[in-house]
């Protein structure tokens, strides 16, 4: 029994002196080429931004307070931090990478159960009551009290993996750090799910996903200032008088079929199903290696271009190249963290391959204030007959109204912050891009498809290329294959945002109205 006891302590003692040696915090000079480059190539239709928020906070059902997890602020050139793993108490030796990827494996085994969009789904029947009250009532909406897994048992697996993790790769662990965020916010996922139709399930909406009154980087503006802009520039935008109208006459089963032979071309050996669904909500959904389409659902050519972009090169493929990672599990699976990037970037990918239209831009724009209008307040109805003023046909006006309150309290002030995400994550990521390309760190651009990630992941990835824990992204988006033809659209819209473009504009516009 002595000697046992004096190997735990000679351990605790080695264990102490790493930790220790951890303190000391080593950077690759700036200028020192590290790492490759990239290879060629949930609500999908439908995290945080630069800056996080994967730290801890207040959860509904919680056994215990997990360790805190935030990552700190990185800059575009931080370098790996040297890691020594600490000896097991028990059992063989294993290298830092075993140990990463075994956590990374709990984590995906933990949040399998957990579907977020599924747990708050509505019957189809709320929206028939709504349409036999004349739109007069607040819809009537019942949550199914079985979530697919016990919530409290939930809570303290990913509490059990928290400080593991903790204490097998150290605080300052910078991928230790992206691990722990994650898993701390299914964490929290859990308990917002447990308070479904209660301010309870906003309050954790509004951390997880952030609020239109949250403000850019900047410091100065908000989201919902970005969406008050866009409104009055997509508005003013006469749509019948740039091109001509694509009638809706393509079926869900020719969209399916025209996806399928797309998504063969670009993804090669990796078999992505295009499969029509009579369950689905929305338009169109990506899961990890699938796309799914709503029977009955009529779209025009436009449509189908932009699920493409949407869906495959982004959603898709993130998850693809998530799977991939043989260490870096958990960047196949998406948190909320991570919800800004992803939809930012489907988007993006939009509009730089010219796929995008002033409907689609508007009917994104407009749930950023459709979901302000509801944190002020405004009902479900109150919401619905904004969606109608906007021109919106009804059964739009429902839906839209639905992803809103979806979760959240019917009667105002408590909504569903998700859709907030899309356009902050635009600007967003648009800002990363000119960033790195303006500081020559062009090279982590496309390692946003590395999987599903933060901004503040990227560089912290991209380092642990060379040492094989993470690889490439072998799926990107065509345009990002050679980033030439990005370099000189972000540089000329640096120019003119420069040069002073509105005064310009207002020049012609007085020539104009000669």
């Amino acid at each position: 029994m002595a000697q046992s006891s004096e190997a735990r302590e000679r351990r605790g003692a080695h264990a102490a002196d790493v930790e220790a040696q951890r303190e000391i915090e080593v950077r690759e000079p700036a200028d020192e080429p590290r790492g490759g480059s990239a290879g060629a190539a949930e609500d999908g239709a439908g995290a945080a931004a630069i800056g996080g928020q994967g730290g801890p906070g207040e959860g509904g059902a919680e056994s215990g307070e997990a360790p805190s997890a935030p990552l700190e602020s990185l800059s575009l050139h931080d370098g790996p931090i040297p890691h020594a793993p600490l000896p097991p108490v028990a059992g063989p030796w294993r290298s830092y990478k075993e140990i990463l990827a075994t956590l990374a494996q709990r984590v995906l085994d933990a949040q399998r159960p957990i579907r977020i969009l599924q747990a708050l789904r509505w019957e189809a029947d709320v929206e028939e009551q709504f349409l036999r009250s004349k739109q007069r009532e607040l819809p009537q909406v019942a949550y199914s009290d079985d979530l697919g897994f016990d919530p409290e048992a939930k809570q303290r697996e990913l509490e059990e993996i928290l400080r593991d993790a903790e204490r097998e790769l150290g605080k300052r662990d910078r991928l230790g750090q992206i691990l722990r965020a994650t898993a701390d916010e299914y964490r929290k996922v859990v308990s917002m799910l447990t308070g479904r139709g209660t301010k309870a399930f906003y309050a954790l909406s509004r951390e997880l996903y952030g609020s239109p009154k949250d403000k850019l980087p900047d410091g100065k503006t908000s989201v919902r200032d970005m969406g008050f802009v866009l409104y009055d520039l997509l508005t003013a935008i006469g749509g019948e008088r740039l091109g001509p109208s694509q009638q809706r006459e393509i079926t869900a089963e020719m969209a399916a079929l025209d996806l399928n032979a797309r998504f063969d071309r670009f993804f090669g050996g990796a078999s992505i199903r295009v499969q029509v669904d009579d369950s689905l909500l929305a338009d169109a959904a990506a899961g990890s290696d699938y796309v799914k389409i709503r029977s009955g659902a009529m779209f025009a050519k436009s449509d189908v271009d932009i699920l493409e972009a949407h869906e495959g090169w982004v959603h898709v493929a993130t998850s693809l190249n998530g799977q991939a990672q043989p260490v870096a599990r958990w960047l196949a699976k998406g948190p909320p963290r991570t919800t800004a990037v992803q939809e930012g970037l489907a988007v993006l990918v939009e509009i730089l391959t010219f796929r995008s239209t002033p409907r689609r831009a508007k009917k994104l724009n407009d749930r950023i204030l459709a979901v302000d209008k509801a944190e002020d307040g405004a009902s479900f109805l109150d919401v619905f007959e904004w969606y109608r003023t906007e021109g919106y046909e009804e059964d739009e006006c429902f839906q839209n109204a639905r992803r809103v309150f979806r979760g959240g309290v019917l009667a105002g002030g408590a909504p569903f912050t998700k859709d907030a995400c899309y356009c902050k994550g635009i600007v967003l990521n648009y800002a990363f891009m000119r960033a790195a390309i303006q500081h020559d760190r062009a090279m982590l651009i496309p390692f946003l498809f590395v999987g599903k990630v933060a901004h503040e992941d990227v560089p912290v990835l991209h380092a642990h290329v060379t040492d094989g824990i993470i690889r490439p992204p072998p799926y990107l988006p065509p345009i990002f294959d050679d980033m030439n033809g990005l370099a000189i659209w972000i540089c000329y819209s640096s120019f003119f945002s420069r040069l002073g473009g509105t005064a310009l504009a207002e020049h012609y516009g007085r020539m104009l109205e000669r």
